[in-house]
């Protein structure tokens, strides 16, 4: 009898660029532009205190390549083990070739399989699911799988609704195949007639950028539609997993807006003590944000083996998903 092969997670990474940029510091910098807020506004809007900005000759490879580093140490192996590459991003680093090839490159694999995923702030859960799926049949063996973003290069900074809640850093995990569970189940969700909500509509055409290149976002809709999926898919999969929530050690949702995540734990009836949240200190990070979150969560020593977690995106397209697993 063939035994399954299972995911398992066996290493984290992150890394956050320069120094934090307070909300004090984007407080001067819309005052320049002529646009009233405070640090008030923002914390009691977002819960967000500051956030990370990449250099202009850091790209998003950049970020990648110093997370994956750190995931990879972190699981005691070295890059020429990884055979395949799942990088979530919005902001790569060209058209093509993919920002995951742009890593390997980095990383000194000689040859593995890499590409990129996008599915912007679910990105992360939307590779995490791939990768394990790759790993399940047999294609891959030990995975990267990493959520990367410069966001700041997107946003409007004429807009003080939207640029005060992004910022740029990476996350990764480090997947190898088991005998034994890790990954639990996965699902993964797209409404695509809730585009307009959150997107970013321009596109290079015939040598220029044709249409915004900025991010813009109905907050309401968004906030309203998240609440929504992050509680229904929290509780489809772990049904699919055959877990009680009660069970879930730790949930690791998109970090987006803390009144967000405490309207979720609210309907899900889940203590704000096994709520992880970071989005105070990194802000949105689109698909890096459950990573990082992950990350630090590991490192401060909140994760422990044989927890179970629940990882949870959501963002534009419109795309949600989640991931149970145990450590």
């Amino acid at each position: 009898m063939v035994s399954r092969i299972y995911s398992a997670v066996v290493g984290t990474g992150g890394y956050l660029p320069g120094d934090p940029v307070s909300n004090r510091a984007m407080v001067d910098r819309l005052e320049a532009l002529g646009l009233e807020t405070s640090d008030q506004w923002i914390r009691e809007r977002t819960g967000i205190e500051q956030r990370y900005f990449a250099s202009d000759d850091q790209s998003t490879s950049d970020l990648a390549y110093r997370a994956s580093l750190a995931a990879l140490e972190d699981a005691g192996l070295e890059p020429d083990s990884v055979d395949l590459i799942v990088l979530a991003t919005s902001t790569p680093d060209m058209v093509f070739p993919s920002t995951a090839c742009r890593l390997q490159h980095k990383l000194a694999i000689k040859q593995c399989v890499s590409f990129d995923l996008q599915a912007v702030c679910s990105g992360f859960v939307y590779a995490l699911a791939t990768a394990d799926l790759f790993i399940q049949t047999g294609q891959a063996r030990t995975a990267l799988v990493v959520g990367a973003e410069t966001f700041s290069r997107i946003l409007d900074f004429n807009d003080r609704g939207t640029c005060v809640l992004f910022g740029d850093g990476a996350g990764a995990v480090v997947l190898k195949a088991s005998d034994t569970p890790g990954i639990l189940a996965h699902k993964l969700y797209a409404r695509a007639e809730h585009e307009g909500i959150l997107n970013t509509p321009g596109q290079l055409a015939h040598g220029k950028v044709c249409g915004s290149p900025f991010l813009t976002m109905d907050g309401q809709a968004v906030f309203r539609l998240a609440v929504e999926v992050l509680e229904s898919s929290a509780r489809e999969v772990a049904s699919l997993a055959g877990l009680d929530l009660q069970a879930i050690d730790w949930f690791i949702p998109h970090q987006a807006n803390l009144r967000i995540l405490a309207m979720v734990g609210k309907r899900l009836q889940i203590p704000e003590s096994r709520l992880i949240a970071t989005v105070g200190q990194h802000a949105n990070t689109s698909a890096a944000s459950v990573p990082l979150a992950f990350d630090t969560a590991r490192r401060d020593g909140r994760l422990k083996a044989g927890q179970t977690l629940m990882l949870q995106g959501v963002g534009g397209g419109f795309t949600w998903g989640a991931v149970a697993l145990k450590l």
